[in-house]
């Protein structure tokens, strides 16, 4: 991978607007039955506007971000031999039902060890108001030829 690209930074290309099926589906597939991810009543007896997501739901538009990044012809990255190595999610807020949110990404962090390469890539997830919601970062990790 081409070490130059750390820094670089992808820019937003879409709006996700969060729904309260979407977050009822995801909470439904990690099978949580928190009520809090699919009754608006609970919800809002919590404090919350409507019903609030898991906190791995960011992965929903994260995938894409990072996606975009390792499939950048110009990084160099294979992707038939990328496996996800790591992913964080560091909340100001939980993500909720009505949000519209939008993703920066930038790669944070190339390197090399025991013949694989690892790529770092730091998200910064923010609402209609341009308020940060979450930080991500994810980790990839591209085995060696011989791995």
């Amino acid at each position: 991978m081409d070490p130059s690209f750390v820094g670089r930074t992808y820019p937003p290309d879409s709006t996700y607007e969060v729904g309260r099926e979407k977050i009822r589906e995801f909470a439904a597939a990690i099978g949580d039955a928190n009520p809090l991810y699919t009754d608006p009543e609970a919800a809002r007896a919590a404090g919350y506007p409507d019903v609030i997501a898991p906190p791995t739901f960011l992965t929903v538009i994260n995938l894409d971000a990072i996606n975009a990044i390792a499939e950048d012809p110009e990084l160099g990255l294979d992707y038939s031999r990328m496996v996800h190595g790591d992913q964080a999610f560091s909340y100001t807020r939980p993500v909720h039902a009505g949000d519209r949110l939008r993703i920066t990404t930038t790669v944070e962090d190339i390197m090399a060890r025991a013949g694989n390469d690892f790529l770092t890539v730091r998200g910064e997830v923010v609402d209609a108001d341009g308020q940060l919601v979450c930080t991500t970062r994810a980790q990839l990790v591209v085995r060696g030829e011989g791995a």
